[in-house]
């Protein structure tokens, strides 16, 4: 089932007088929100015993919870050494994800540096290899990992460089931030079009079954000649891109993802949006 949700709390989420991410959950349910993305953006900073609590108030509001591991991964890390660090980052989000009951861990996965591109693809694919072993060994083969399109052109993360790194094992899904394309490909998402030759690419390379419930964020996202410069709100009427097509293209090919919305602020907002435009679509 299509889920709807926003990525941590958002200002309306304080305005009601709620104040601790256990509360997220009921107040996803009572807007008609069916998922919530947690960010450990800046690190892991999370006792097991909250872990538990979060994921207990979740589970019964029957909202599901996924995780954003910390920002500060790179596998095209040149030293060996700081990589351990972004194995840790990955684990680490995986362990306390489980904890709350949750299943699919986002993460970046890395940027360019002095590289040439294609040095810092291959670094990239070669260390998630070593990524889904750890994965193994620690016990998360059941959970999903799932690494993220990019918005700025030196970080690794084009469309298609995430479904070759997906082709790794089936412990990786993609994680597709329509904002971060259409920023990196400076406006190039218009039409249902537009969107199904993206979503029919993805099934073409990983089969159906792989992306059927894949992972989405999707925001308006302010650009410029490097790419993504910050996100916005849907009030924005200059920079895009629009729900609808996508919700469109959705429908018909039946696809099912998780779709977290990362608007500024209104996030809950801008889901309760997208899940209006996608139930009122009669196709």
């Amino acid at each position: 089932m299509i889920k709807f949700g926003p990525s941590g709390n958002c200002q309306r989420f304080y305005d009601e007088g709620y104040k601790h991410t256990e509360q997220a959950g009921q107040f996803c349910k009572d807007l008609g929100l069916n998922c919530y993305e947690y960010s450990f953006g800046r690190g892991v900073m999370m006792s097991e015993g909250k872990a538990v609590i979060i994921g207990d108030a979740f589970k019964e509001a029957g909202v599901e919870i996924s995780a954003h591991a910390p920002y500060f991964i790179n596998f095209a890390n040149p030293d060996d050494e700081a990589v351990q660090k972004s194995y840790g980052y990955v684990l680490q989000s995986a362990k306390y994800l489980k904890l709350m009951g949750g299943e699919r861990v986002v993460f970046h996965p890395s940027a360019q540096g002095k590289a040439t591109r294609e040095e810092a693809v291959q670094r990239t694919a070669d260390r998630l290899k070593i990524l889904r072993d750890y994965i193994y060994l620690n016990g998360y083969e059941n959970m999903k990992f799932c690494p993220e399109t990019m918005g700025k052109f030196a970080q690794i993360g084009t469309l298609e460089e995430i479904v070759e790194f997906c082709k790794i094992d089936n412990c990786f899904i993609p994680t597709i931030d329509f904002g971060h394309i259409n920023a990196r490909e400076q406006g190039s998402l218009k039409t249902v079009n537009d969107y199904k030759t993206r979503l029919e690419y993805m099934i073409g390379e990983l089969g159906y079954e792989k992306v059927k419930n894949f992972h989405v964020h999707f925001s308006k996202i302010m650009y410029g000649g490097k790419g993504e410069i910050k996100h916005l709100t849907f009030e924005d009427t200059v920079y895009g891109p629009e729900f609808e097509p996508l919700a469109v293209a959705l429908k018909e090919l039946k696809l099912e993802p998780y779709i977290v919305s990362e608007s500024a602020g209104t996030q809950a907002d801008d889901a309760l949006e997208m899940k209006r435009i996608y139930d009122n679509l009669d196709i």
